[in-house]
């Protein structure tokens, strides 16, 4: 894997970064596409739903389950 990239959004009000390898970045690209989300609200679903998983964390978790056709992360609905 390459080194980490790092993207921005605004959560709760709040600025912050995550850093990811790239290919978590293209997975979670192609999870937001699929379910016609943006960058950012794919992030702030994220958010909502990771308890006290660590945010880098909880998308590294997503990317994985996605990849392996898990969508039970789409299937939970949204709070948006």
């Amino acid at each position: 894997m390459s080194g980490l990239r790092k993207r921005s959004v605004s959560l709760s009000g709040h600025a912050t970064s995550v850093a990811l390898e790239p290919e978590f970045w293209a997975l979670l690209d192609a999870v937001a596409a699929e379910l016609e989300l943006t960058h950012a609200g794919l992030m702030k679903r994220i958010d909502e739903r990771r308890g006290r998983t660590p945010l880098a964390s909880a998308c590294r978790l997503l990317a994985l389950a996605w990849a392996a056709g898990d969508r039970s992360f789409a299937e939970q609905g949204s709070a948006d």
